[in-house]
């Protein structure tokens, strides 16, 4: 499922327009991701948790060449899903 499928969807269980359903979605997304920016975590209950979380520095392969390469540090977001999410697909 892409997003235009999911705002039909979702426009249709709502009654709301697509337009309407693309611009909560768009805000939802948009201040997920400003949380998770600043370091906060965002719990959804019942669906899942995203989070940032510190990836380790390491070593790495260009699979071109062969060449092992350092991969420096970094931030990269996370999500856990959430007790209820995890049932549902078992």
């Amino acid at each position: 499922m892409n997003k235009g499928e999911l705002l039909e969807i979702v426009s249709e269980d709502t009654g709301f327009t697509k337009a309407d359903c693309s611009r909560v979605l768009e805000s939802m997304l948009s201040n997920v991701k400003k949380a998770v920016k600043k370091g906060d975590d965002v719990k959804l209950t019942g669906f899942g948790t995203f989070a940032k979380t510190k990836r380790k520095a390491r070593t790495g392969r260009n699979p071109q060449t062969g060449k092992e390469i350092k991969i420096p540090a970094c931030w990269a977001p996370k999500f856990r899903p959430g007790k209820e999410f995890k049932d549902l697909l078992r």
